[in-house]
């Protein structure tokens, strides 16, 4: 069973974030190739929602990793996964 995916407001500006950044960083290239690799994981999560580790706070927000500097924040629902945020992992720790 495909759980539904939703992207939130915060989802959308983070991720839209990371790829400017790559994009002036590294090309579009780049930036191409990082969203390719956000929606294969994202297609993953929605098949396997429990794949990736839970966080500290709550075991329903979990954390998909997407490339070695970008984590998924997601939140598992009994028949939908809401898309919470993208985070660069060079960041300070968060605590949500």
């Amino acid at each position: 069973m495909s759980f539904q995916i939703y992207y939130t407001p915060r989802s959308k500006e983070t991720l839209l974030s990371v790829y400017e950044f790559i994009l002036i960083k590294f090309g579009k290239n780049s930036a191409d190739k990082f969203i390719s690799k956000a929606e294969k994981t994202i297609s993953t999560i929605a098949e396997f929602p429990l794949m990736f580790r839970s966080s500290i706070i709550d075991e329903n927000i979990r954390i998909g990793l997407i490339t070695k500097q970008t984590s998924l924040f997601y939140l598992v629902k009994e028949t939908s996964i809401d898309l919470l945020f993208f985070w660069d992992n060079r960041q300070e720790p968060i605590s949500i």
